[in-house]
Formats: structure tokens, sequence, C-alpha cells
């Protein structure tokens, strides 16, 4: 009968064969768009508030939910290993520029700031860019090229909410809110941009947005819009040279493109004398008030300062215009004491110096949880050269910890966090079976925590898998805690059971 439980497991081929997968089904948001009739809650038993519908939780968000069922806590956060949350560590780094500790306010920092943004801020993101990429070029940004917003989802909402009616293009996998902006915001109808299908794939191009394939797509399906992260989030490649250039010249010929750049610093340079350099379509722009290129970055992930949510859009003066009006409505603008402090930090000098310091440490961080993994066999497809994430393909263990979801529930169970693949297949509609999806055998781990707490994470993927060697895989796929109420059951399911 063991046999028979280890060949039902060996065969899943759907949602319904798996606890970890019926676990987020029934979450609220993430039943297949369209199946069912009932107001998506918690509990369809439970009184609804007319018109409401759950969006769903992006990857992040779930995974800290089920974490939390299962015992962990913000305010001890540590004693977990959160290789899941896309934040990069706060505190010093080695010869980093000291961190920020305090701040002034002035009594007219306590009102509102405008919805664009504070003035000055603004004028300093425009000279970073103007700095950094725009070097004897005639056309360069001023303070009316840019919109401050509080968080980077915030600029993309802001965006979305002024684009009208087209098809929005988007690459899988990548970054788990884009499934949710393009549900939320029904003008944006969303279009899979594949590689080409003529074009023989190896791990260096397996990632990589394929710029023909996309103006074939914009010439056969009318692409309006392209929505991208680069570097790219989670296989940890990026969009240069050549293909860059090209992208962002699709932008003088009606398309519209939205890069999400918040790790352009994040890059790891074989050759030392490339350190401390980054990378954006600002510098392939031509006119930056005519070419159709957005771009939306911020303090989050350059700067290591996630929770102060002061962030930036960049783009043509009638977009800004545009953005404010959205933001009035929308979110009404970023913390203001905080926008004042950002300003001594954008300076240029600094920013280098952040730069260099972060590419070396985190380079450092990438090499060492690669090596852990070689050393757990657990090799990796296509290894990062930029952000902090490593895209793990589980592929050749056996099952079921061979999904990223029963993996990710498994390393629960060992105060360790990780987010399933199938949150960076951006499927709005919601109604693939997640067993078809390409992202279904992978994790995304991040290397952005401390060096400690990468160590920890690895080593309860270890012992998840010395348990797979040494007990079988009868040991896994259930016994998964759906609240913190809940009590363990940590004896194995047996026959009867199955």
């Amino acid at each position: 009968m063991f046999d028979q439980v280890l060949d039902v497991m060996r065969n899943m081929k759907h949602e319904k064969d798996s606890e970890a997968h019926q676990i987020f089904r029934q979450s609220a948001g993430h039943a297949p768009r369209g199946v069912v009739a009932l107001p998506e809650t918690v509990n369809p038993e439970e009184e609804t508030v007319p018109g409401i519908q759950h969006p769903g939780s992006t990857g992040v968000i779930y995974c800290s939910e089920r974490a939390i069922a299962n015992g962990f806590s913000y305010t001890a956060q540590h004693e977990w290993a959160n290789l899941g949350q896309g934040a990069p560590e706060v505190g010093p780094i080695p010869n980093a520029p000291e961190r920020p500790k305090t701040i002034e306010m002035s009594l007219d920092s306590l009102e509102y700031a405008p919805t664009t943004g504070v003035k000055a801020l603004r004028e300093a993101v425009a000279n970073l860019y103007n700095v950094t990429y725009r070097q004897n070029k005639a056309s360069q940004y001023t303070y009316e090229n840019v919109c401050i917003v509080p968080g980077g989802r915030a600029g993309l909402s802001r965006v979305a909410a002024v684009i009208g009616d087209v098809y929005t293009s988007y690459h899988i996998p990548d970054y788990t809110a884009y499934d949710q902006v393009l549900s939320a915001f029904k003008r944006l109808v969303p279009v899979p941009t594949a590689l080409d299908p003529s074009v023989r794939l190896n791990r260096y191009n397996k990632y990589r947005l394929d710029i023909q394939q996309t103006k074939k797509d914009i010439a056969t399906q009318g692409l309006a819009v392209i929505l991208a992260s680069n570097p790219r989030n989670p296989t940890g490649q990026v969009i240069k040279g050549n293909d860059l250039k090209e992208l962002v010249a699709l932008g003088r010929e009606g398309t519209t493109i939205i890069l999400d750049e918040f790790y352009s610093w994040y890059l790891y340079p074989d050759n030392d004398k490339d350190i401390g350099k980054s990378i954006s379509s600002a510098e392939y722009i031509e006119d930056v008030n005519q070419d159709a290129v957005i771009i939306v970055d911020g303090l989050t992930k350059n700067w290591r300062l996630p929770g102060w949510r002061v962030c930036w859009v960049v783009g043509p003066k009638n977009l800004v215009t545009a953005l404010s009006q959205s933001g009035s409505f929308l979110d009404g603008g970023a913390n203001h004491p905080l926008q004042l402090a950002a300003i001594p930090l954008l300076d240029p000098t600094h920013a280098r110096n952040e730069r260099i310091a972060l590419q070396k440490h985190f380079k450092m961080k990438r090499d060492h949880v690669l090596a852990r993994l070689k050393d757990l066999h657990l090799d990796v497809d296509v290894p990062p050269n930029a952000t902090f994430y490593i895209w793990l393909n589980l592929e050749k263990l056996p099952a079921p910890l061979n999904n990223g979801l029963t993996f990710f529930e498994e390393l629960l169970k060992e105060q360790t966090i990780v987010i399933p693949g199938i949150f960076f297949d951006i499927n709005p509609s919601h109604r693939r079976n997640l067993f078809h999806s390409p992202c279904h055998h992978f994790v995304r781990l991040s290397f952005g925590p401390p060096i400690e707490d990468l160590d920890k994470g690895i080593d309860a993927i270890a012992r998840v898998l010395k348990k797979a060697k040494k007990e079988g895989m009868r040991a896994f796929g259930h016994n998964y805690k759906k609240s913190i109420d809940e009590p363990v059951n940590l004896a194995h399911k047996t026959v009867d059971q199955v």
C-alpha cells in the first residue's frame, strides 16, 4: 500500500492531488477567475460585503501569511530565515556610507507634500540620472520629468491608472505584483510575450526578453505597452547593451515602455574595474520628453531603505502631470519628512559610494549561497548576474519536493521562507492548472538578508534533503498548518488516511 502512496505522489498532475496547492487555491482571491460564483472570501459561509472581490495576494504577502500560520512573527523575524522577502539587509555593510538613523523635521514638513513630490527631491533625482546616464546628451531631465511616489507599487498603480484601453505585453517569469496590477486595472489587456520558437534555447538566452519577438508581437497583435523589470526579478538576469538600446527605441515608434529598474545597482561584473557601474534605460533615451519610456525606481532596494517608501517615476513631462492627478485619488503622495531626508542621499558621489559597497558585499553573498547550494547538489541553471535573487529549479528532486509550493510548505516546518515560482507566472485570470505553469518547479531564493540568515536558510534546505534521503517521500506533502491556532500533526498519514 505504501508503494501506492508513492505512486500517487510521483504522478501528481493536478492541483487537486496536492495539499499545498489546495491551501493556495482556498486562500481568498486565488481561485480561478470565472469558476467561483460566490464572492471570494476567506469563508464563503460568512456574510460578505456586497461587490467586494479579493484580488489575490502577491507572492511575498501570501508566503508571509502562511509563515505566520506556522509561527513566524515580524517582531522576532530573525528567529526564522526569511529568504522570501524581496528586501535587502538594511544594516551597515563594509565600506558603505553611514546608515541614516535620525531625521530632522521642520514644522513645514508636517504638512502634506505635493502629489508629485517635493521639488528639491525631484531636482535631485533628475540630476542623479543626468550625471550617471546622460552626460554630454542634449536632452536632460529636469524636476518636471520626476514624480515622487510612496513605493514602487504605488508608482506602477499611478501609471496603470492613466493608461487607456491597450494591449499590454509582459514576460514570464517576472515580478509577482504585475499579476495584480494587470488584474485590477481592466483597461490593461494582458498579452504574454514568448520567446521566438525558432530560437534554440540555452542557459544564456533562456530568460532574456526576446526583442525581435516583441517587435513581431507589436506588429501582429497591436501591443501598445510593454511592462518589464530590468534587472529581471526573479531570474537575476539583465537586459543590457544593444538589447536594451533596441527596447528603448520602441518608445520612439509608438509603443510605451514601462521599466521597473529597482535593481539597477545590483550588478556583479566579472571585472573589478566595472564595480560601481549601474544600468538604466535612461542611457539610451534620445529625448526625455518625446521617447515614451517610463522608469520606476526608488530608495527601496538600491539605497536599502525599504521602510521609507520613497520612490519615483521618471518620464516625459506630460506623464508626470497625469501621475499627479492619479496620485491625488490613489495614494495622496509620499511621506513629506522622509522626502526631505532623502535629498542628500541622491548626491552622485554619495550614490556611487553606496553602489560600490553594495555590489562588493552582495556579490560575496551571491557566491556564498551558490557554493552552498552546489554542495547540496542544487545547481542553479542560470546563475544571477544581477538583483539579489536565485531562480532555483527543483525539477531533479523527487516528487513532491520537486514543485515550488510543496517545497515552500516543507521549509515552513523548518522556519524558513522562500517564494514558490508560480507567483512569477503572470497569470491574471488564475485559470491555469498550477501543475502546467512553466514556473511550477521553481522557487525564488533571496540573498538580500544578512549572511547569518542565509546560512540558516540553507541549513534548513539541507535538513529537508537529508530527511528525504533518510525517510523517503512518505514524510512530505501533508500535515500543513492552515492557521496559527491549528495544532501540528507530526505523525505521518497512515495508509487508511490516503
